[in-house]
């Protein structure tokens, strides 16, 4: 049941960055000789077009709202190609796991993976400045590179980190939706106050009263 592991870490990596987990896989199973990746991703025209893609992506993850464009093209992109991988890694050990099963997991891990690094996006996208986009999506492509690799060698390793980050995420997407809402309470109220402030010097003179001298 080793690909289990794989199947797992693959398709949460495919929910950053689905064109990068194909390319890295393809050229470890073409060039290092790894076992678990199917042939299919080692075909030298799925190499370019993943390289082709990957490098766009890389473009247009690191530019402010337009990473989160991507991301919300790439809503079904990536689970579909987190299930894919999954079965497509699954029919190289035909006893180990089904290959709708691993599909399955595959598709499900990269949904989810996807959904919590666009939130995160959507808030870094907060920022003014553009560094942060690109630190956060350089750390996200040395971590599906690193993840990747280290699945392949050492899948349980892998996959037990790959769990650790995911849980992560999805506590930062909580705090940073709390912390939204917050902000947004916090500036309702000021509008109240400002909205009073300005409404009680122009209150009319009570019928009956003279103006004091």
């Amino acid at each position: 049941m080793t690909i289990v592991p794989l199947i797992f870490t693959s398709g949460l990596a495919s929910g950053i960055n689905a064109y990068a987990v194909v390319l890295l896989l393809g050229l470890l199973g073409r060039f290092a000789g790894a076992e678990s990746v199917p042939g299919a991703l080692e075909r030298t025209d799925v190499l370019i077009a993943a390289g082709v893609l990957f490098l766009l992506e890389a473009v247009a993850d690191k530019i402010p709202y337009v990473d989160s464009v991507w991301d919300a093209v790439h809503t079904v992109i990536r689970p579909v190609a987190g299930a894919t991988v999954g079965a497509l890694i699954a029919s190289t050990d035909p006893g180990s796991l089904g290959e709708v099963a691993a599909g399955a997991m595959g598709g499900t891990t990269a949904l989810v993976s996807h959904l919590v690094k666009a939130s995160l996006r959507m808030a870094v996208n907060t920022s003014p400045e553009p560094a942060s986009n690109i630190a956060v999506s350089l750390a996200e492509d040395v971590s599906v590179a690193g993840l990747v690799t280290l699945a392949i060698f050492h899948p349980w390793l892998a996959a037990s980190i790959a769990a650790v980050l995911l849980l992560a995420g999805i506590l930062l997407v909580r705090f940073a939706v709390n912390r939204i809402r917050a902000f947004r309470a916090r500036r309702r109220e000021r509008r109240a106050a400002r909205a009073g402030s300005t409404a009680a010097p122009g209150r009319p003179v009570a019928e009956g009263t003279a103006p004091r001298i």
